[in-house]
C-alpha cells in the first residue's frame, strides 16, 4: 500500500476542544511510525454543542474539503490514513469510500451503531447520524453509496431501538465483543476488501481517553486480534476517531502508542 495521511481538525459536533488535540496527536504519531507528511484539513474552532442540523451547517464547509482530500488519494492510487476528531467526519469520507471501492466492507467498530436518522435520533447528536448518511438513510448533502448489506458493525453495546431493529432485521451485520469475536468477524468478513472505522469508545473506559465511556468493551489485544484478522484482506482505508488528547477528569495527556501498536498490522506494521 501506498499511504497517504490526513488529519482532520474542522468542528464537526463536538461536545468539548478535546478531539483536535487527540487527532494531533494520533496524526502525530503515524507521521513518525509511518514516515509521512500527514495533510491538515481544517482549523479547531470552538464546540457548537447544538443540534445535529445547525452542526451539520457548520461543518460542511470543511467536511466537503475532507471529500476533495478522499478524492484526490484514491484518483492517486493512494490508500488513506485518517486521524479524525469525531465519528461523524465519515459523512464525507465513507461517500468517497463508496465510489472508489463499491465492493468494499465498511468495519465500523464503535461502541454505538451510528445508524440513527434525523427521524429516529433520541439526542440530536450529529455523530449519531454518522454511519446512516453514508448509508443512504438520509440526506446530509455529503452523499451516500453505502449499501447496507456492506455494512459491518463491531463491539456495538449501547443501541437505541432504531439501531437494534435493524440489527435485528438483518439489515446490518453485528459482530459483538465476546469470546467469538475473530469467529464471528471472520465469518462476515471473508475474504472482502474492507474499509475500517474505529471509534474509540468501542474499547474498555479508561484504556484511552474518550468522550463516551460505555462499560465492557474492547481491549486493546482484541483490538490488535481484529487488526490482525482485517490485515489479511485488501485494505482500502483505515480512519480513527474519538481519541481525545487529554483526561476529562485529570487533564494529563493521552497516549496514542498503545492504541496505534494494536492498529499496527493495518497499516503495514
Amino acid at each position: 500500500m501506498t499511504l497517504a495521511l490526513t488529519v482532520f481538525q474542522g468542528r464537526v459536533g463536538d461536545h468539548n476542544d478535546r478531539g483536535f488535540a487527540g487527532a494531533s496527536a494520533i496524526g502525530a504519531e503515524w507521521q513518525r511510525w509511518l514516515g509521512l507528511t500527514a495533510a491538515t484539513v481544517g482549523t479547531p474552532e470552538a464546540p457548537l454543542n447544538t443540534g445535529w442540523r445547525a452542526e451539520l451547517t457548520a461543518a460542511t464547509p470543511t467536511l466537503g474539503e475532507m471529500s476533495h482530500r478522499y478524492d484526490a488519494i484514491y484518483s492517486a492510487g493512494q490508500t488513506p490514513v485518517s486521524a479524525l476528531t469525531r465519528c461523524a467526519v465519515a459523512l464525507a469520507t465513507l461517500p468517497v469510500v463508496a465510489r472508489y471501492h463499491p465492493d468494499a466492507l465498511v468495519v465500523w467498530f464503535d461502541a454505538h451503531g451510528d445508524l440513527n436518522t434525523p427521524e429516529s435520533t433520541t439526542t440530536d447528536y450529529l455523530g449519531g447520524l454518522a454511519l446512516s448518511g453514508p448509508v443512504g438513510m438520509w440526506e446530509s448533502g455529503l452523499g451516500s453509496g453505502i449499501a447496507a448489506a456492506n455494512v459491518v458493525l463491531g463491539g456495538a453495546r449501547e443501541l437505541d431501538p432504531f439501531e437494534r431493529r435493524l440489527i435485528d432485521e438483518g439489515v446490518v451485520r453485528h459482530v459483538p465483543v465476546g469470546p467469538n469475536m475473530l469467529e464471528d468477524l471472520d465469518t462476515v468478513v471473508g475474504d472482502r476488501p474492507v474499509y475500517f472505522h474505529l471509534d474509540c469508545d468501542v474499547l474498555e473506559p479508561g484504556l484511552v481517553p474518550t468522550d463516551y465511556r460505555v462499560p465492557n468493551g474492547l481491549s486493546l489485544d482484541e483490538l490488535s486480534g481484529v487488526a490482525s484478522r482485517l490485515a489479511e484482506n485488501a485494505v482500502v482505508g483505515v480512519e480513527v476517531a474519538e481519541f481525545e488528547g487529554s483526561w476529562s477528569d485529570t487533564g494529563a495527556p493521552g497516549d496514542p502508542g498503545p492504541l496505534l501498536t494494536a492498529l499496527s498490522p493495518l497499516v503495514g506494521g
